[in-house]
């Protein structure tokens, strides 16, 4: 077969990847923190964040100005005509400011994610662990600060839905289905879904959250065991609109915030559950998890997820490339580990390829691996740097 005959689109370099084969060449495929998008992509960042279309236009330039082999689509879509609610929009110092039709107001920063106030101004309210039920969570659409972070809009069609979003509005996967009709088929097109532990973080706040750990194990593991089904209606519900692959962003899980321990108990059981249902759809599934990971790549595994993404370089993580892919031998493909730190620090084109290449070197060999930044590139990482990252890889082999 000649070299021409051989190449392989982006689509078919990331599932070659994942499934532990030899591609053309390394697939290259960050994920970019949402300020990035408001920064560089040209889009209004308020209709990047509250348009379906926005930030589907948003996610295809930059995949496109750099040359990446997939896109990570973690917005859920929009409901339709949502801006229409907005009674006024105004430039502010802080950023462009929305004020909705009930009184309550969103700021829009140029360069991270938006800040969203009640009409009283009084801060978004979560749950109160002690009063809530694991069995009766049909009083959720109240607690503005748990869907905000869930779901990015202070409501869905009005209000948050019952039933933990169990039954998914279709709308929640228009921006898959309009990030492949963009690319036309030929880019790796990935979902997100929180894992149940970030579910639980976000629904009682993180202090009260990892407080609920130790005051009451039994009752945190009724709720884990409730909000495991809305990550699995969520991450099924975006592999039959055409996802290729489905993120669960276990952001929380690594061991700044939990023991090995509290992990195999807390974590492990449900993102298992999740990974087995989205494997069931038909399509594979990966595990974000930031920071220091190196005591429990063991249990990652066990979780029966097929990629493991970030692993972070010291100063935020402790995982080594080279000894993890000893380690995983071959069970999980990987993603990341690039020093996303370093990365806005660096100043000169080869600082950036120098890192590029430790990673191809200890990552690429036997296959398995996409080259990506261990975890979001930083809103202000100038975009020459990314535009370096597929250019050196499409030159080395390995």
């Amino acid at each position: 077969m000649s070299k021409a005959e051989s190449r392989m689109d982006s689509r078919e370099r990331v599932r070659c990847a994942m499934r532990h084969l030899l591609p053309d060449r390394v697939p290259v495929f960050c994920q970019l923190a949402l300020g990035h998008y408001f920064l560089h992509s040209g889009i209004a960042p308020h209709e990047i964040w509250f348009t379906t279309e926005g930030f589907a236009q948003a996610l295809v330039r930059l995949q496109q100005r750099y040359r990446f082999d997939g896109i990570l689509v973690n917005l859920p879509g929009r409901p339709p005509n949502l801006l229409s609610r907005v009674r006024q929009i105004d430039a502010t110092d802080e950023g462009t400011r929305l004020r909705w039709a009930d009184g309550s107001c969103t700021t829009v920063p140029p360069d991270d994610n938006p800040q969203h106030r009640l009409a009283t101004q009084a801060p978004l309210p979560r749950a109160d662990f002690a009063r809530l039920d694991p069995d009766h969570l049909d009083a959720l659409d109240a607690l503005a600060g748990y869907w905000w972070n869930v779901c990015h809009v202070p409501w869905i069609d009005g209000k948050a839905s019952p039933g933990l979003l169990r039954e998914i509005p279709g709308y929640f996967g228009d921006t898959i289905a309009r990030v492949r009709a963009l690319t036309r088929g030929a880019v790796s097109v990935h979902g997100e879904v929180f894992s149940p532990f970030t579910h639980f973080m976000e629904l009682f706040g993180y202090e009260e959250a990892l407080m609920a750990l130790v005051t009451d194990p039994g009752k945190t593991r009724a709720f884990l065991d409730r909000l495991t089904e809305s990550s699995i209606a969520w991450g099924v519900a975006q592999a039959r609109r055409g996802a290729d692959a489905v993120l669960v962003s276990s952001a929380f899980a690594g061991a700044g915030f939990l023991s090995r321990a509290a992990y195999a108990g807390f974590v492990l059981p449900y993102e298992r559950r999740v990974a087995r249902a989205i494997r069931a759809a038909g399509v594979p599934v990966y595990t974000h998890t930031c920071g220091r990971i190196g005591d429990r790549l063991d249990l990652m595994i066990e979780t029966e997820t097929e990629g493991l993404d970030t692993l972070d370089p010291p100063p935020l993580g402790d995982v080594d490339l080279a000894a993890a892919k000893r380690q995983i031998e071959g069970r999980l493909f990987i993603k990341g580990n690039m020093n996303s730190v370093a990365l806005l620090a660096y100043r000169a084109p080869d600082e950036v390829e120098a890192e590029a290449r430790r990673c191809l070197r200890d990552g690429a060999t036997g296959g398995g691996y996409i080259l990506s930044t261990a975890c979001s590139v930083a809103p202000r990482v100038e975009p020459w740097k990314l535009e370096l990252i597929a250019a050196l890889a499409e030159k080395e082999r390995y």
